[in-house]
Order: structure tokens, then sequence, then C-alpha cells
């Protein structure tokens, strides 16, 4: 019996969450508290009473969804969770930092800072409106790799994440990616629709955001973590601290690859996945991956005490 602990990305972000936990656990506040201090603002204001809007920006968006995460599992190791249960971390996206942190390798402050650069560097590389993001859904990842390879007509269309066997993510130039959504139609997609994003994630229209990210991780003491993670970039495992500062780098612009990070897991031996954090749309890919996979959700104060009342 093996478990892994997972940690959501954007998209899971929504006002009040953790809420209850800083209110529950002093180790989930100090989370908030030390992700306030190394912005030097009230983040943990806005997760907890703020404006959807305002929280869904990517800059506020990815520390707070870490700080969530991290939050939920202080929480776990208050009530006696130790991170040497899990065989594996994963994230999904901005996920990958929050699965580092729980894991030891990364600093929370630090990583609080990183993806608010992370966000911030993201925005910035392509004018607002000049890239999209669209689910193909009902397609498997070669279909829609086709798809996006025939709309790109020299322009950027890349598969973007690989989430389920039915969901495919791509991502690039607004005009390649309306005509992806079009041809997806045509190639048997169930729907295929515009993602409410704000810029075009894990394509190469992102280089100056990995370019950004490249120098600030230089910058930022990386250990190696309590277990292995496994990169979204490889779908492997990795634990040496110059390999997992390249991947983060390289992610940036690359693909998720989270159906093939899940069944790693899977033929690894993992028959439980627990998701740390806001949401739980991490849990029903891993149903769609993988039924022999029993999943959990942890986002509450009331779902650190079930988990952890079964543990015991």
């Amino acid at each position: 019996m093996a478990l892994a602990l997972v940690f959501p990305g954007q998209g899971a972000q929504t006002v009040g969450m953790g809420r209850d936990l800083a209110e529950a656990f002093p180790a989930a506040k100090a989370v908030f508290d030390e992700v306030n201090a190394a912005l030097g603002e009230d983040l943990s204001k806005l997760i907890f009473e703020g404006e959807q809007d305002k929280l869904t920006l990517t800059a506020n968006a990815q520390p707070a969804l870490m700080a969530t995460s991290l939050a939920a599992f202080r929480a776990l190791e208050t009530e006696g969770f130790s991170i040497d249960r899990a065989a594996f971390v994963a994230g999904h996206s901005l996920g990958e930092y929050s699965a580092l942190a729980a894991a030891g390798a990364i600093g929370i402050a630090d990583a609080a800072r990183l993806l608010r650069l992370r966000g911030q560097a993201m925005q910035d590389a392509v004018p607002v409106g000049e890239g999209a993001m669209a689910a193909l859904l009902g397609l498997d990842f070669e279909a829609a790799h086709k798809v996006a390879e025939k709309a790109a007509q020299g322009q950027v269309c890349q598969a973007a994440n690989d989430n389920d066997p039915g969901q495919v993510v791509v991502s690039g130039h607004r005009e390649a990616i309306e005509r992806a959504v079009e041809l997806a139609k045509e190639a048997g997609a169930k729907r295929a629709v515009l993602l409410p994003v704000s810029a075009p994630f894990h394509c190469t229209l992102m280089q100056p955001a990995a370019d950004r990210m490249e120098a600030a991780l230089a910058e930022v003491t990386i250990n190696a973590p309590a277990v292995p993670l496994v990169a979204n970039v490889t779908a492997a495992p990795v634990s040496d601290p110059a390999e997992i500062r390249r991947l983060l780098v390289e992610q940036v612009t690359g693909s998720v690859r989270w159906r093939e990070s899940v069944a790693a897991m899977g033929s690894a031996g993992v028959d439980e996945i627990w998701e740390i954090g806001a949401g739980k749309a991490l849990s029903g890919m891993v149903k769609r991956i993988d039924r022999g996979i029993a999943t959990r959700t942890i986002g509450t104060a009331a779902d650190v005490k079930a988990a952890m009342e079964q543990e015991g």
C-alpha cells in the first residue's frame, strides 16, 4: 500500500479557501503569516474575504494556492502525519512548488516569492489578448497533438496539459487556438472550449517567463526533497536539487504530463492519492486515469481530521 500527495494548480482558487484551516490550526495560520511577510502584503485577507476576480489574477492565485496547500499540509502534520508516509509528491503546474515545499525541498517564503514572480512573468510574456488556451474534451493526447499541429499554421499551438485520457489543453496564439477548437470538433471531440485564462501557459510563448524564472531560481536554495517529486515535464521521479531546478524552468514552456505522472505512480505501487489544498480537480483526473487508485481531498479542517482518524 503506497500513498502519494498531489497539489493543485490554477483554477482551483476560491475566496474563503484555507480560512477554517487557519482558524483551527495555529500551524496553518503560520503558513499564511509567512506568505504575507514574504510578499510584504496581506495576501491572506484577499484569500479569505477578497474578490474572486482579484484572487484569480495569476500573480495572486499562484502564491495563494500554494499557501492554502501548505496550510492543509501543516495541519495534517499537527495531527500526526509525516511526509515519510508518502512514496511520492506531485503538483499540477504551480502545484510543483507546493509539493516541493511540503517535501522540505524549498522554503515557504521562497516558494511564495517565486510564485508571485512566476505569475507576473507569465502575464508579462504575452500581451493580453494575443494568447489563449482551450480544453479539448473527448480526444486523447495523440489526437489532440495532431489537431494542434494542424491548427498552428506558422503560429504557436501546443498540447500544454495532458490531464487525463479525455482532456487535453492546448495553448498558444489566440487565432491558432481558435482554429484548434474548430478542428477538434471535426476530429470528434465531445467539446472544445476556450478557457478563461489571462495568458497562454505551458507553451513556447512563455520563454521570456522561463528566462526570468531561471534567474530567480538560481538565487534560491533547493534541497533534496524528503520523498521524490514526480515532475510535470518528465512524468518521472526526481530528487536531485540541480535537476529539480532545471525542470522548474523547463516546466514554464513545457507540457504538464499529468496523465503519465499518475500512471507512473500507479505503476510504482501507489494505490491512494491525497489532493492537498483547494478543489477536487486532480482527484477527478486520477479517477479517470486509474480507477484502482483511491482518492481523498484535504482542503478543510474537517478533511484533515477525517484523514487522520482513518490513519489512526
